[in-house]
């Protein structure tokens, strides 16, 4: 969401006559988007804000903008300790900056900036639902980034049709919670008839989202991804714990059994999808038994991907209120550690299944005739090509597997009749 948001900002930018620069010595706009979802990145930030404090000094006439996460509904404290910035944004709120610049450069910003769109890519991000409702115990992301608000499905269609025109060819829909899209709008939209808009949209070729919640992941939102050749077969499911009573303190809504439940039911109705999850290691009370059951689920479920995340407390949330962070680092660490030994060797025994299959690739990048795109699984795949295959889906025949990526060979272009079904 994070890089959705600077994208956006750095297009803005770009129409009021910006250009990157690659040193933050030789910017006349230096903008640090923040995250805080756990203590080391917000104290990453901090280091950086203290880090580029002097060159405000060098330049007084430097702007420095704080935005993201770590900017809350109150600024003054922020304010206090970093004098040197001169603007605060909480997410998506891009008009201070903009005001800003668009003063200093004495330029009418309306006449440039006709929508805050996605930079252009081959492949980018679309934010489809602001905030989350869920207040799982251990997240800062519903205070920071506050309720849910969904935008309208119109919208999202014209942003795609603008993307498209210049050249994107996946799209990713982003949510903190992008399952409970469109629960805030009138009518009866949901997350599956935004897939059918947006698939409407002539020459995208690929439809992306993150990241799932289990209680919102509904029937017709898989049945949409099974029946829509443009939404490809890959699901985000975070699972977090696969132990019923860390779930509880985590305040997740679901059991263990009823997560297990719903893979099932993925798998029954996306026969070819593949799977990627979330967990935190060592939330408060984690016993060794609570995480061998966390062991037991990425075992027997057997993802694609795990992405794990060792828990630390978050001033601000209800678990820094009502629980102790009573799990020793050094267990953490260890747990950490076993899960990740654990997860390397599923991946590459899934992937190993891949060998001498043919795989269709969007190709994304192109450097010294190597060439590096996505299949519509979410595998990495590398092979060589020429820099006029960009944004090209080309049939890849896998020869070589690992646990992070495929290397294979073009076979051809893929030709594809992509239909919306209706």
């Amino acid at each position: 969401m994070n890089m959705a948001d600077s994208e956006r900002l750095e297009s803005a930018m770009s129409q009021l006559g910006l250009k990157n620069v690659v040193d933050a010595e030789n910017a006349d706009v230096i903008v640090l988007n923040s995250c805080v979802v756990r203590q080391s990145a917000e104290d990453r930030v901090v280091g950086n804000l203290t880090r580029l404090a002097p060159l405000k000094v060098d330049k007084p006439d430097r702007i420095f903008a704080l935005m993201g996460c770590m900017v809350g509904p109150k600024t003054h404290e922020l304010h206090k300790a970093f004098p040197h910035v001169d603007v605060f944004m909480r997410p998506q709120e891009f008009d201070p900056l903009i005001d800003l610049i668009s003063e200093r450069k004495n330029i009418d910003k309306e006449g440039c900036l006709s929508i805050l769109e996605a930079k252009p890519a081959v492949s980018t991000y679309v934010p489809i639902i602001h905030g989350c409702d869920k207040f799982c115990t251990f997240c800062i992301i519903p205070y920071r980034r506050g309720r849910e608000k969904s935008r309208s499905p119109e919208e999202l269609v014209k942003e795609a049709e603008m993307l498209v025109q210049r050249g994107v060819k996946e799209i990713t829909l982003l949510g903190q919670n992008v399952d409970s899209y469109g629960h805030d709008l009138e009518g009866d939209i949901e997350l599956g008839f935004l897939f059918k808009e947006i698939a409407a949209v002539e020459g995208l070729k690929r439809i992306r989202f993150l990241t799932s919640h289990p209680n919102d992941m509904s029937e017709n939102i898989i049945g949409s991804i099974a029946s829509l050749e443009k939404v490809c077969e890959h699901i985000n499911l975070p699972v977090q714990a696969g132990s019923d009573s860390v779930l509880y303190n985590m305040r997740r809504g679901y059991t263990r059994d009823q997560y297990l439940d719903k893979i099932d039911q993925i798998r029954r109705l996306v026969p070819n999808v593949s799977l990627s999850t979330d967990v935190i290691v060592g939330f408060c009370g984690e016993s060794d038994e609570d995480f061998n059951e966390t062991l037991d689920i990425i075992k027997s479920v057997r993802f694609d991907k795990v992405h794990a995340a060792v828990y630390s407390n978050r001033p601000g949330t209800i678990a820094a209120r009502k629980f102790d962070n009573d799990v020793p680092d050094d267990v953490k660490k260890d747990r950490f550690i076993t899960l990740e030994t654990v997860q390397k060797q599923i991946s590459a025994e899934i992937n190993e299944g891949y060998m001498n299959s043919i795989q269709e690739v969007l190709v994304e990048s192109v450097d010294n005739r190597k060439a590096k795109g996505r299949s519509r699984n979410d595998k990495i795949v590398h092979f060589e090509g020429s820099q006029n295959l960009i944004g090209e889906i080309v049939q890849v025949k896998i020869s070589k597997t690992g646990p992070w990526s495929l290397q294979g060979n073009i076979v051809s272009k893929a030709k594809l009749l992509l239909t919306v079904e209706s």
